[in-house]
């Protein structure tokens, strides 16, 4: 992997570790989840306790995602949030993954990571993506319902984010005409598309940005993206190479059975998000005593054959045997686990497994 230009991508592996050695650089997608029982400023309190863990741990990025009118999820304003986290901590990336363009005009998204590049300078990722983060009527809460709101016009978007945060709009441009430009400005800001499927990938290879597949939104898709991200990549002044951030959802926990146990709950969201009835992640008891219908057993075991769950030594394997089958640059973790002492605890074991605080970052 070459590193190019104003990205500050890593580039290697992270250093040997007491178990083993890390297979990529790991780094940590928290999705602020709100379990039964919680409240929302739970969430948030538990995603400031565990970027700082992640940080003492020694994960190299820590991204928050965007979701909007999700009981589940307690993160729409990712900037907002990130704002907080680097206040909280001191040298960890910090990230969105992602800002949803579909929902935001480029320019308010230039200027809000312009700022928070201002306060913690070389350490912020824009990570961009085309989904809306919530259903349809979201889109029209957000003044987001006419052109481009279907992500049609991602590619367009990320060119216009781009030109602001560099300032680099060609000559005929009008905003360069009318000197429309962002205060303060971010030209070495490095920029991640997203994607669990085509669009994402496309884009980041036409304009030779790195790339972060959504494998635990959708592993097929996915993986074919980062094949046709590899095959049509366009070096930019940004990046001389493709490079590629695998996420998967994690569980970890000292024994195996009791990690599937930790994992059910996130399939059991999952599987009632997808009949309509959206919910906070539900409590492993109430995953395990549920009665299934034989299509609903059939969903659940599907998601959690995607998870890689079990004790240390088995996600080790199982991250390792990822990073293999993708070629992947850095893997990121995410995770949907009910309880935050058992989602930290989670995150901690695969440390600790793979040596992290032995020196990476």
């Amino acid at each position: 992997m070459e590193q190019g230009r104003g990205t500050n991508l890593p580039t290697g592996a992270a250093p040997d570790g007491r178990h083993g050695t890390s297979p990529a650089p790991l780094s940590i997608l928290d999705l602020v989840i709100r379990g039964t029982g919680s409240q929302p400023a739970d969430a948030l309190h538990q995603t400031r306790t565990l970027a700082q863990a992640a940080e003492r741990w020694g994960y190299r990025r820590f991204w928050v995602a965007e979701h909007h009118s999700f009981p589940a999820s307690s993160s729409p304003a990712p900037a907002v949030l990130l704002a907080h986290l680097g206040a909280a901590t001191r040298f960890i990336r910090l990230g969105s993954g992602g800002v949803m363009l579909t929902n935001h005009a480029p320019l308010i998204v230039a200027e809000q990571f312009g700022v928070l590049n201002a306060f913690h300078p070389g350490r912020i990722d824009l990570g961009v993506g085309r989904s809306p983060g919530g259903l349809p009527s979201v889109m029209q809460a957000l003044r987001r319902s006419g052109e481009g709101s279907d992500g049609s016009t991602f590619g367009d978007d990320v060119e216009e984010l781009l030109g602001f945060l560099r300032n680099a709009f060609p000559e005929n441009h009008p905003y360069r005409r009318d000197n429309v430009h962002v205060v303060p400005a971010a030209p070495n800001l490095p920029v991640w598309t997203l994607g669990s499927g085509a669009t994402g990938a496309e884009v980041a290879a036409r304009l030779g940005l790195p790339f972060a597949a959504a494998f635990h939104i959708n592993p097929v898709q996915s993986l074919r993206a980062v094949d046709e991200y590899r095959r049509t990549f366009r070096p930019s002044a940004a990046l001389a190479a493709p490079h590629v951030m695998v996420s998967v959802n994690v569980t970890c926990a000292p024994t195996a059975p009791e990690a599937e146990r930790l994992a059910r709950p996130g399939a059991l969201m999952m599987m009632l998000a997808r009949q309509g009835k959206q919910a906070a992640l539900p409590r492993p008891d109430e995953a395990e005593h549920r009665p299934y219908a034989p299509e609903e057993k059939e969903f659940v075991k599907s998601w959690l054959g995607n998870v890689i769950h079990g004790a240390p030594d088995m996600v080790r394997e199982g991250l390792t045997a990822l990073q293999r089958r993708t070629q992947a640059d850095e893997l990121m973790l995410t995770s949907l686990i009910h309880d935050p002492a058992d989602r930290v605890r989670s995150l901690g074991l695969v440390a600790e497994e793979f040596g992290l605080a032995t020196g990476s970052s």
